[in-house]
């Protein structure tokens, strides 16, 4: 038996049992389904995924190339075919980002939780500083949340809303580079290798990015398949299908 609740917070009940209000004030009950992800921001989140892990590859090898290759430059194309699959994911995860913005204004209350932070909510980092302690295992109990539980909000902006948007200004950056002035990319980025020094120092801070990209995906994949695991709700496949289930009755 199972308790549908839609995106809008409209509910279907369909069996009767113990329920309690989690942190969002929603009544949550055992194999309730909540619908939290709708389907743009699940695509959102898995092209960005191949694109980053591609991005990722990419760049590394293109700030440590390969050695040399024998014979002519023009029967050796693979630092060109490197560098076309790293523009190519640069453009999608740009396009992509702009796309979740735009779905953060028409989505589900939801789709907001990536940019707007209750930073002065003092619930909301009470609730952070419990996660904190949760992931620590100094916590018993993890609470139960439908969106982002708050530390996870607050990691998912710092780390990857303002790393991806330091790495798109920077990239376009040094993409102007190779188009040329007076194109387009020199007159939307162009400003910023004067304004950071020179080219080689956005090459610099370009190239820390990624690293700084590649932590927040390390420490996500493993919060994300620990959570799954460990707390009171579904998370990977809340992500593959959209609808937030939870493992227990208990109140938080």
């Amino acid at each position: 038996m199972t308790t549908l609740i839609d995106e809008e917070g409209s509910s279907e009940k369909r069996s009767v049992a113990s329920s309690h209000s989690d942190a969002d004030g929603v009544k949550i009950r055992k194999q309730t389904a909540v619908y939290v992800y709708e389907a743009p921001l699940r695509l959102w989140h898995w092209v960005t995924v191949l694109s980053v892990i591609t991005l990722c590859i990419t760049g590394y090898f293109i700030g440590s190339p390969l050695p040399t290759m024998p014979g002519e430059a023009s029967d050796n194309y693979l630092m060109g075919y490197i560098r076309f699959a790293h523009f190519a994911a640069g453009y999608i995860v740009a396009v992509a980002f702009v796309g979740r913005i735009y779905w953060a204004f028409v989505g589900n209350s939801h789709a907001r939780e990536l940019f707007l932070l209750p930073l002065f909510s003092r619930k909301f980092w009470r609730e952070v500083l419990h996660e904190i302690r949760w992931y620590l295992f100094i916590e018993k109990t993890p609470k139960k949340y439908i969106g982002h539980n708050p530390l996870g909000q607050l990691a998912m902006f710092g780390f990857f809303v303002v790393g991806i948007t330091f790495m798109i200004i920077t990239g376009f950056a040094l993409y102007s580079e190779g188009l040329g002035q007076g194109s387009w990319a020199d007159i939307a980025f162009g400003w910023v290798i004067p304004l950071m020094g020179q080219s080689q120092d956005v090459h610099t801070w370009h190239h820390l990015g990624m690293w700084y990209l590649i932590t927040f995906v390390m420490i996500h994949v493993y919060v994300a398949i620990r959570e799954d695991i460990m707390s009171r709700q579904s998370l990977i496949s809340t992500m593959i299908g959209g609808w937030r289930m939870f493992k227990d009755d208990k109140p938080d």
